[in-house]
């Protein structure tokens, strides 16, 4: 017998193996094994099919079978196989994306083990009320061995378990819990339990919290404007398998999904749940455990391998989470009966990935896999990508809107500053318009929160020599360093290298270095130093480091336990403090002169969802009416998406946008494909771009653009071009990927080729 396998690297296809005889009974397609590979590695791979085909090739035996538990369902591998075509990247890219670390690790060794707790039990030889006391009185000379007895015996429930006499209705206690409560050390323990009437035990416990009971008391009511729109979202289910509700900020999205997933699981269904960001998932599960319990699991990249590695072993049990919450990588588990797909923030561009393959979009998967699932699909966004809405205006989509904010909140007023204007009449300090100095210190003497955007982090975007203008430069990559205060050090955002600032200018030996620009970390900086009364916050890639990091920014600033919030576009998404009044984005023109033709729609969406994060319940102050202020600071106030902003006329963007695109075809009037080449050398990435180009064009003709060198054209010492092809959305995409292959394989065939590499990001 033969077996199929997908090892976790990045080489086409799948691996053939032979099984042992001794193994045949143990291996089945799904499961998880352990294989040699070249000359001296192992990895653990995956077991597609099992067969009697003899392949062409001499082949090596499995060593052992690590799980015969199934970790691969069918559905999953089709998925999985989907993704690796479409996206043109191979079936152990995905496997790599998809999998937790602990369940692929190398030579065999999986690291994940089931996480123990120490717990403390009375021993049975003492559950007699007459041995208990007597036992206590003898500690009399021991006073902390007697206390912590005492504190056991209060927080078990040992007397009404006595009373009843019934052993098992003793409460199960921590050994941390224990010794807390009787404020004792371990050796405290370890001399009660030498006396024999306590003793400690180990029991595997699940690292994801539980929560509390599902119950249908913790539904919240739906508004009348809340019930119309899942009304709505039901009925357009009926005839199409996709609903894009296009709801305006705080309008109580979070809601109507509460009921559709309620509903969901009560028909037995499984229900998965996207978000863009890790930072939404600390506020949405809190909510959603309320209702659901630990009927919800949640699956990100901050968790520890070890949580990960526990939410997938329950996924491909008999018992999986009927909730699964999480951001893009949660499209790749497994489901066994998924009947609903919500979508949050489904324009957010945090759902592609970018780096490494697969490069996939997270949206589009999980509508593949709903469409192979018989899955309904739910999304929801103040700000729909230029595709969805096209798809519901054209019928492909079912369309919900949600015009009314929840407890009929109005949207906030939004003011534009022109900044270019007050440089000119030196009105500006700093980064600070005059008008948004002021509403910050009106709010804090209103004890009212305030949010500023500013999309870059770290002290400043440079370090510039005023003399020669010497900018220092990343060594690996086309970037120039960023400066990072609070740690000295200039840091490359692209490859992590860091150096410590010099003195002096290393090109003329001059002392005048200055920073330039404005990052989040020198913005709070300056605030501390304009309003030193004020508690500031920080939520950016830096402040934001782990899990728990996240949580307290996010769950701190709920509480009031800052009065300003500096972020990069993690404070955009979806993120509901209560207390916000004012919203100041610091420079929005940054947004929209970037290099790209989304850039208008993405200005669009960020402005708007950053702005929707004020007065989402009106003014806390009775002294002041306004429902919250937006300043929108930026270098032309007359260009029309600014103005569509302030008007909050998403249609007139999309109108304006898709004119645009259909002239210069752009998606949506066409699909996207770039193709890009890495070397180490200059002049062999130059060689083989002209190449590349010269080929797909005597394939493909005008809907080859290139070759061209991207906005980072050399990222981690190697050099990058990129060549983009446009493909009719009529186009058949097999044969497409197929004549790229073969261009790709024919180059990399040649000698002076062999250690470039060449891949795809598609769409």
């Amino acid at each position: 017998m033969y077996a199929d396998c997908i090892v976790p690297l990045p080489l086409e296809g799948v691996f053939t193996y032979n099984v042992p005889t001794h193994l045949s009974q143990k291996v089945q397609v799904g499961c998880r094994v352990n294989v040699p590979f070249g000359a001296k590695k192992q990895y653990a791979a995956l077991v597609t099919r099992l067969h009697e085909e003899k392949p062409d090739y001499p082949t090596k035996d499995i060593l052992e079978v690590l799980e015969e538990n199934t970790m691969l369902l069918p559905r999953q591998l089709q998925l999985w196989q989907w993704v690796a075509e479409y996206y043109m990247c191979t079936l152990g890219e995905v496997y790599k994306a998809a999998i937790p670390s602990g369940l692929k690790e190398k030579d065999g060794v999986v690291k994940y083990r089931p996480r123990t707790v120490d717990y403390v039990r009375l021993k049975e030889d003492f559950f007699d009320a007459f041995k208990l006391n007597a036992n206590l009185a003898s500690l009399r000379n021991a006073p902390k061995q007697q206390l912590l007895v005492l504190r056991y015996i209060e927080l078990a429930g040992v007397n009404a378990a006595l009373t009843l006499q019934n052993y098992n209705l003793l409460k199960e206690i921590t050994k941390e819990e224990l010794l807390k409560a009787a404020n004792c050390t371990t050796s405290i323990l370890k001399a009660v339990c030498e006396r024999g009437m306590l003793e400690e035990y180990e029991k595997n416990v699940d690292r994801i919290p539980t929560g509390n009971i599902p119950s249908d008391l913790m539904v919240p009511v739906l508004s009348d404007a809340q019930q119309e729109a899942k009304d709505s979202i039901q009925q357009a289910w009926s005839s199409n398998d996709i609903c894009l509700l296009h709801g305006v900020t705080a309008s109580g999205k979070t809601e109507i999904y509460i009921h559709l997933i309620n509903e969901a699981i009560k028909q037995g269904k499984q229900v998965l749940f996207l978000l863009p960001e890790i930072v939404l998932t600390s506020q949405l599960t809190d909510r959603l455990r309320k209702v659901f319990g630990n009927r919800l699991g949640v699956y990100h990249s901050k968790y520890t391998d070890a949580e990960r590695v526990e939410v997938y072993r329950k996924q491909i049990s008999d018992s999986p989470y009927d909730i699964l919450i999480g951001v893009r990588s949660s499209v790749l588990l497994p489901f066994r009966n998924l009947g609903l797909v919500i979508i949050d923030e489904e324009h957010e561009t945090s759902f592609k990935q970018a780096e490494p393959a697969p490069r996939y979009h997270a949206r589009s998967v999980a509508l593949m896999m709903a469409r192979m699932e018989g899955a309904k699909v739910l999304l929801g966004t103040a700000t729909p990508s230029l595709e969805s809405y096209n798809n519901a205006m054209l019928g492909k989509y079912g369309y919900v809107k949600l015009t009314k904010r929840y407890g009929n909140v109005q949207l906030p007023e939004i003011e534009v500053v022109d900044i270019a204007e007050l440089k000119r009449k030196k009105l500006m300090k700093g980064l600070f318009s005059p008008i948004l100095l002021r509403e910050v210190r009106c709010a804090l003497e209103r004890k009212e929160q305030v949010i500023l955007f500013q999309n870059r982090r770290g002290f400043a975007p440079m370090v510039e020599c005023h003399v020669c203008g010497w900018v220092p430069q990343c060594p690996h990559c086309d970037v120039s360093l960023t400066h990072h205060k609070s740690s000295n050090r200039l840091v490359c955002h692209y490859c992590g290298y860091t150096t410590q600032p010099p003195l002096r200018c290393p090109q003329c030996d001059g002392d005048s270095l200055n920073s330039k620009g404005y990052g989040t970390e020198r913005i709070e900086d300056e605030l501390n130093n304009l309003f030193p009364e004020a508690r500031v916050m920080r939520m950016d890639l830096d402040t934001t480091r782990s899990r728990t990091s996240y949580e307290s920014i996010v769950k701190g600033f709920q509480r009031g336990e800052a009065d300003i919030l500096i972020g990069t576009q993690m404070v955009v998404k979806g993120l509901d403090f209560r207390r916000v009044s004012v919203v100041g984005i610091l420079n929005a023109s940054t947004m929209l002169k970037q290099p790209d033709f989304r850039s208008y729609e993405r200005a669009f969406q960020m402005m708007t969802q950053v702005a929707g994060r004020a007065g989402r319940t009106g003014s806390l102050s009775e002294a002041d009416k306004k429902t919250g202020r937006v300043i929108l600071q930026v270098h032309d106030a007359n260009q029309s998406t600014v103005q569509q902003v302030v008007r909050g006329d998403y249609e007139a963007m999309f109108r304006e946008q898709m004119e645009e695109r259909q002239i210069f075809n752009f998606p949506p009037f066409c699909r996207l494909i770039h193709m890009y080449m890495k070397h180490k050398d200059e002049r062999i990435i130059e060689r083989i771009s002209e190449e590349v180009a010269k080929m797909l064009r005597l394939i493909f003709a005008q809907r080859v653009l290139g070759p061209d060198m991207p906005l980072i054209a050399r990222v981690q010492a190697m050099h990058i071009r990129k060549v983009s092809l446009k493909v009719e959305t009529a186009a058949n995409l097999n044969e497409v990927r197929r004549r790229l292959r073969e261009v790709q394989n024919y180059l990399l065939s040649k000698p002076e080729y062999k250690s470039a590499v060449i891949y795809y990001d598609v769409d």
